[in-house]
């Protein structure tokens, strides 16, 4: 899945995709690289993230859910709210990724999949004081559910996603990711976002040996989001959202490439292995 940021405000993209020329051309290089779902998001989550009008969330996605929705490649729509939802699935887009993991009804009343996300508290206040008794657990426990109440509402397409940045603690975040075999174990598809966030920027400086106040640029993040995102592939999870397209489709090409017996090229494709 990759990420297409149209807003002013996004925590390692804001603002470089508002003109939609711009964010077009970005889905289509995406595409080229090999995403198979392109995200596009009008109003940033980040921590501190302030709400947007709905009117203007609207206004940002709309019309590049329009422009990119006849190239073939799925479209989501990343929102909390009902109305831009339903907007910008009757634009194009077939799945709904709900930081809120609160919108099945529309995904029901809409005919387009679902992807409930776990958030402790709002953008704005979320990670003030996360806390947890145990965090796997609370997570897994919400996210099923929420997915079965979908379920049980006529949505045919679910997806669950921890949420790892969304209210919670470095620790939290990688409890949660050392663990997501549990929430693959219970058969619904998982996915997950680990792409550029902090809690990376904390684990990169660390392994710099840097103080422990430390936290390395966005930009400065991928050795070790690519790292995360393959452990988690390698347990069963079905959908890595990115930034950084080309290097997560290389790495899902070689886990992939592992589980078949195929042994990966020099171009992250497979060439199978027929000597037994």
């Amino acid at each position: 899945m990759g990420i297409l940021n149209v807003t002013p405000d996004s925590f390692s993209d804001g603002g470089r995709f508002v003109d939609v020329d711009a964010a077009v051309a970005h889905a289509r290089r995406m595409i080229d690289e090999g995403a198979s779902v392109i995200d596009v998001g009008g109003e940033s989550t980040r921590p501190g993230a302030v709400a947007v009008p709905i009117d203007e969330e609207i206004g940002r996605v709309v019309p590049v859910i329009e422009a990119i929705a006849p190239f073939g490649t799925r479209v989501s729509i990343d929102t909390r709210h009902a109305e831009v939802a339903r907007v910008a699935v009757a634009a194009g887009a077939t799945l709904i990724n709900d930081v809120s993991a609160s919108l099945w009804s529309v995904a029901a009343e809409t005919g387009a999949g679902w992807m409930a996300m776990h958030m402790q508290g709002e953008p704005g206040s979320m990670q003030d004081h996360p806390h947890y008794t145990e965090v796997d657990r609370e997570v897994q426990d919400f996210l099923v559910d929420r997915a079965e109440t979908a379920k049980d509402a006529g949505v045919d397409e679910v997806w669950i996603d921890p949420g790892f940045g969304f209210g919670k603690t470095t620790e939290h975040n990688l409890e949660l990711v050392a663990n997501i075999d549990g929430l693959v174990a219970t058969g619904f598809p998982v996915a997950l976002g680990v792409s550029r966030k902090k809690t990376l920027g904390v684990l990169s400086a660390r392994s710099d040996g840097q103080p422990a106040d430390v936290v390395t640029a966005p930009d400065d993040r991928l050795e070790v989001g690519i790292a995360l995102a393959t452990w988690a592939m390698m347990a069963g999870v079905q959908m890595i959202r990115a930034h950084d397209v080309a290097v997560h489709v290389d790495a899902a090409r070689r886990v992939d490439a592992r589980r078949s017996g195929a042994t990966p090229d020099h171009n992250g494709t497979d060439s199978r292995d027929h000597r037994g």
